[in-house]
């Protein structure tokens, strides 16, 4: 069976063409411009690559991705979205997809520090630190709910990790299309671990490393009977943040899967997943104004801080082949998340002149941040796939329909600090007593870590979210000839909003409904079996409030404008045009891309206060991203793999209601990132590889808007090296070390250059796998 064969029928899947022979000196050439190492590259593929696995089934491994190229685990082959019926390579978009030999090699296992990696994507810090969970800015717009799992969206604001993950696909530009409202800048697409009927295993992880990190995972697919199988995945984990002790983290998560082939077309499939995380979270350092991040920053957190994050999902798939033409699926989920956080930040102040020890001098402050949410939500998605003739034509047709209902409550912890104060310090409202952790000479203090004491209880509500949406879509695969095929699509999106604003003590309804219409539109020319050159439209749609998180916090997504002029509004509205080149290189294993795009946001809402009484509309804003993206996965040569990939952006916002912001670049936005990864078989047993990751600055601030020049988190380039051993068949270990130059750097940060958070320290593990 292909790999193709997993998830498609064969009426869905792409024909695989002979590949083209290239000479060796044009390759080398070419490729050696991309990555520098046109040595390496001269070198043509005449055998197999060495895998990574070492018990196979017919021309795959046990346990490999079945969506990646046979023989190439860096390389994915197909989406695990089944809506996308072309091979990625053939797929007019980018779509950058991370696959488990290729996380597995790096590392990284929270999806947080994956994706932050990844050229064209920054972290952010939202409202209060957004201490719920992980927030992704993808091509400048951000993206913390957009994130999917196995094409269902994943919403709240969550930790998320990666041990029963398959591959992580993200489409970088809009794709409401696919995705519905939201999808600005692209969307994440995690694809998780499913069970098979083709084999028995059961592998197991283990690893120790510096932090006190430890980590064990098991991972079991079972054939019971010819037609029902089991997969079971579990983790336990926990280490400290690396030269950041006492904070640390810990992750607990059970991922169950069972397959059953009810009749010759009819297929069933039920998940279980559940995560603990828990956290004693840092939030590193802070900027001072017009300057740099403060290093070598003592860490402040205190005994009684947590991060604590719970999600369960349930998830239940039925897929009936009613003929070679056609296909229906249907999926249902059902899942809550529960999440808290109480956690401490510092910055930067002036001792007031009334205080007694030291008037005047400089200090830094402790202040506390804290909320709890919990998420409900439950969804249904049924798509027909049918193949059809139509005028000499080849169609692949998607239609969809999709019902969601999201209900997310938000609310405050009463924290009382229990521990006298030890400063006065100045402020914008006058001075007040304070915890600091210098003394007047500029000296830490003793026992910071309890130093404000604290007493915690859950309180009221002050946020009652619930939206309903109603999805309908239609899209098109056309093969027109041998070398052009059209894709189209058009999806609608009927939502009802409903949300209940507490504010000091009183509180807001607001309600109202709308529908939504976005689309898209490309072609494709292949220049021949192996290579094609595409062009595409697509747009995307954001709502008033779509953000479940931050209540009337208008800057980071939330409402904006009072209950009657929310009514009023329009949609925020995003097109993106791109022109790009795929190339399928080295018998296949080797995906070469590249595309130049423009990202129009329009309508855009903005915060700026009471002014919206007097301007009678929420849609003042315009910016404008504009790039170009190159990207290289798969083998290089039959010994040599890599994962690459190079981003160059320039944003611009275009319009705004201060027009002292136009012609400024976007918060939270880095012009240029790249991500290197390689990997060399160096002898049947021993390979060894490492990562490069680079970011150009970027400054705080929200979403959507210009760019201060106050606070300004600086470039980096990080560097990690890993290699393994195969000591059997069965037995493997696999060393990591993060960060070899231990250089100290930044990832994000608070639009008040609080909450800066600071990359991992040097750090190391060692992990052996067995599999029995």
């Amino acid at each position: 069976m292909t790999q193709s064969s997993i998830k498609r029928p064969k009426a869905l899947r792409s024909d695989v063409s002979k590949p083209v022979r290239f000479p060796k000196n044009a390759l080398a050439l070419g490729l050696s411009t991309v990555i520098g190492s046109s040595a390496a590259l001269a070198q043509a593929q005449e055998e197999e690559t060495i895998m990574l696995d070492t018990m196979s089934i017919e021309d795959r491994t046990i346990d490999t991705n079945p969506y990646a190229e046979t023989g190439a685990p860096y390389k994915a082959k197909i989406s695990g979205d089944s809506r996308r019926v072309k091979e990625l390579a053939d797929t007019p978009a980018t779509i950058s997809v991370l696959t488990q030999a290729q996380i597995k090699d790096s590392g990284k296992t929270d999806l947080r520090d994956v994706l932050a990696a990844q050229p064209g994507i920054t972290l952010g810090t939202g409202e209060n630190g957004n201490a719920f969970g992980d927030r992704y800015i993808i091509r400048g717009h951000e993206a913390r709910s957009d994130v999917f799992v196995d094409g269902l969206r994943d919403p709240g604001m969550t930790t998320r990790e990666s041990f029963a993950t398959e591959q992580v696909e993200i489409t970088k530009g809009p794709s409401s299309t696919f995705a519905g409202r939201g999808s600005t800048g692209g969307a994440v697409n995690s694809i998780t671990k499913q069970a098979s009927s083709e084999y028995n295993f059961t592998k197991t992880e283990a690893g120790m490393g510096t932090d006190d990190y430890r980590r064990i995972s098991i991972d079991s697919n079972q054939k019971l009977t010819d037609d029902l199988a089991v997969r079971v995945n579990l983790l336990h984990s926990s280490e400290d943040v690396p030269d950041r002790d006492p904070a640390n983290k810990e992750r607990n998560g059970i991922a169950l899967s069972a397959a059953f082939q009810a009749t010759e077309k009819l297929k069933l499939i039920a998940d279980y997943y559940q995560l603990d995380a828990d956290d004693e979270p840092d939030l590193g350092t802070y900027i001072v104004p017009d300057g740099s991040p403060v290093d070598d920053i003592p860490v402040y957190l205190q005994d009684q801080d947590f991060l604590e994050s719970d999600v369960e999902t349930f998830t239940f798939r039925a897929s009936y082949q009613a003929n070679e033409h056609l296909r229906i699926d249907n999926a249902t989920r059902y899942g809550t998340t529960d999440n808290g956080y109480v956690v401490t930040g510092a910055r930067g102040t002036v001792r007031d002149a009334s205080d007694p020890d030291a008037p005047g001098a400089d200090t830094i402050g402790l202040s506390t941040h804290q909320g709890w949410q919990e998420v409900e939500y439950f969804v249904n998605q049924f798509n027909v796939y049918l193949d059809s003739e139509l005028g000499g034509m080849k169609h692949q047709w998607v239609l969809s329909a999709e019902y969601s209902d999201l209900k997310v409550t938000n609310g405050v912890y009463n924290v009382t600090n229990t521990n006298p104060t030890n400063c006065i310090v100045a402020g914008r409202r006058g001075a007040s007593s304070s915890y600091c952790i210098v003394d007047g000479s500029g000296n830490e203090v003793s026992g910071i870590d309890n130093i404000m004491g604290r007493s915690i209880s859950k309180g009221d509500a002050d946020s009652d979210y619930n939206v309903e949406t109603t999805s309908l879509s239609l899209m098109d695969t056309i093969t027109i000839n041998d070398h052009w095929d059209l894709f189209a699509g058009v999806r609608m999106d009927r939502f009802d909003y409903d949300n209940s604003v507490t504010r000091s003590g009183v509180t807001t309804d607001y309600s109202y409904d709308d529908t939504l219409w976005n689309g898209h539109l490309g072609g494709v020319y292949k220049i021949n079996s192996d290579a094609n050159v595409y062009l595409t439209y697509s747009t995307s749609a954001n709502i008033n409030g779509g953000e479940s998180d931050v209540g009337g916090s208008c800057g980071y997504g939330g409402l904006c404008g009072d209950p009657e002029q929310v009514t009023k509004s329009d949609p925020e509205t995003t097109e993106n045009i791109e022109l790009g080149t795929k190339w399928n290189l080295m018998d296949n294993k080797l995906l070469f891309t590249a595309a130049i795009f423009q990202i129009t946001k329009d309508d855009v809402m903005e915060s700026v206060g009471s002014s919206y009484e007097t301007l009678g509309t929420l849609n003042t804003g315009k910016n404008r991203v504009k790039g170009f993206e190159i990207g290289l996965s798969g083998n290089i040569t039959d010994k040599l793999s890599t994962q690459f990939g190079l981003t160059m952006m320039d944003a611009e916002v275009l319009n705004a209601f201060d027009p002292e912001d136009e012609g400024k670049t976007l918060s939270n936005f880095a012009d240029n990132s790249a991500f290197l990864q390689l990997r060399y078989q160096f002898t049947e047993k021993f390979a060894f590889g490492g990562t490069a990751t680079y970011s150009s600055e970027l400054y705080s601030g929200q979403p959507d808007d210009a760019a201060g020049d106050s606070y300004k988190v600086p470039s980096y380039t990080a560097f990690d090296l890993f290699a393994s051993y195969e000591f059997s068949p069965k037995l493997n270990a696999r060393l990591n070390i993060g960060n070899v130059t231990d250089k100290e750097y930044y990832l994000a940060s608070y639009r008040s250059g609080a909450f800066t958070y600071i990359g991992d320290a040097r750090n190391a593990q060692l992990s052996l796998s067995y599999e029995f």
